[in-house]
């Protein structure tokens, strides 16, 4: 497991951050996990921006990030970040709009390094939900109903029950 600079509690579980030289490289959900206070002023940072997000979906992260990926993937990730809040979109229609496949985009959005900043969870299946965390099923996708219905303006409910522990 890698290690993580602080573990914050959220609505749709526990999530594990990675920091390097005041950049966030990972935000991982862990499901239930213990919880570790951030052992830096920047990782405390990140949880109190993460807080934010979760009491507000319309809140904007202004953390430096460092992402590691292929050409691609940060092509698609950067196009992640321009989906408004609230207004999902197709793998299919993504799929279009940067000339790929669908199935690209979602192998994008399952090696996304920091959700949420990057917000893979708004894309969907032309028919449903489609997958979250590289599941079809269970806990992620439930996470992904949540943060979907968050930014709603719903009242999920507050407590996303997660089987397993993410990848990290």
């Amino acid at each position: 497991m890698s290690r993580y600079s602080a573990i914050f509690d959220s609505p749709i579980g526990a999530l594990g951050i990675r920091v390097h030289a005041d950049r966030l490289i990972g935000i991982d959900f862990l499901g239930t996990h213990e919880l570790t206070p951030p052992e830096d002023l920047f990782s405390k940072q990140v949880g109190s921006q993460l807080a934010q997000y979760f009491r507000d979906p319309r809140f904007v992260f202004e953390l430096p990030f460092d992402e590691r990926g292929t050409v691609f993937q940060k092509r698609v990730w950067q196009a992640l970040r321009r989906i408004p809040c609230g207004a999902p979109i197709s793998y299919g229609a993504l799929a279009t709009q940067l000339g790929t496949a669908a199935r690209a985009i979602g192998g994008a959005c399952r090696a996304n390094p920091i959700p949420l900043l990057t917000p893979c969870h708004r894309v969907v299946a032309a028919q449903g939900i489609g997958g979250f965390s590289g599941d079809a099923e269970g806990g992620w996708v439930a996470a992904k109903q949540w943060l979907l219905a968050h930014e709603r303006g719903e009242r999920p409910a507050s407590r996303v029950a997660l089987a397993r522990v993410g990848r990290g």
